[in-house]
This record gives structure tokens, C-alpha cells and sequence, in this order.
């Protein structure tokens, strides 16, 4: 796993598909075929939003895995950007 997207969807399968896709000519093309590591859902958009951006700004590789390993830490961030 070389490459992690962090993003927000109100419909992940259509994302996701589209980031996997042909007719896909962003930068997400490069990391295809593109699979799930980690999938936080029943967020509100702002909240969603709180989350990716705080993701995305701790630049942290090793978070991203350490997250998935620790759904405590998933409440946490559920709570704090609540």
C-alpha cells in the first residue's frame, strides 16, 4: 500500500468506482487499482469533513495504519469533531 486517498463522499460505491475507473483522468488515476483501508461512516458532512481535514494535515502514514488497527481511537474522532 504506497499511496492513501482521504476524502469524503455522500456515496462511497460511486467513488470508489469512479477513483477505479477508466473514465477516472485525475491524480487519483496514478494510485489505481485503489482499495479500501479504511471506511468511518454515519458521519454528518460537516463532521466528515472536520475529520478529513484533520487527516490529511497530520500528513502521518503510520496514523492511517495505527487507525485502522484501533477503533477506540475511531470513537475519538467521532467525539472530538462531533
Amino acid at each position: 500500500m504506497d499511496k492513501f486517498y482521504i476524502g469524503y463522499t455522500s456515496d462511497f460505491s460511486a467513488r470508489f468506482d469512479f477513483h477505479n475507473s477508466l473514465q477516472n483522468n485525475i491524480w487519483t488515476k496514478n494510485g489505481k487499482p485503489w482499495a479500501v483501508h479504511l471506511l468511518i461512516e454515519k458521519l454528518g458532512k460537516s463532521q466528515a469533513l472536520k475529520i478529513e481535514k484533520y487527516l490529511k494535515n497530520m500528513k502521518s502514514r503510520n496514523y492511517l495504519l495505527d487507525l485502522r488497527l484501533n477503533p477506540s481511537a475511531i470513537a475519538e474522532l467521532k467525539q472530538r469533531f462531533g
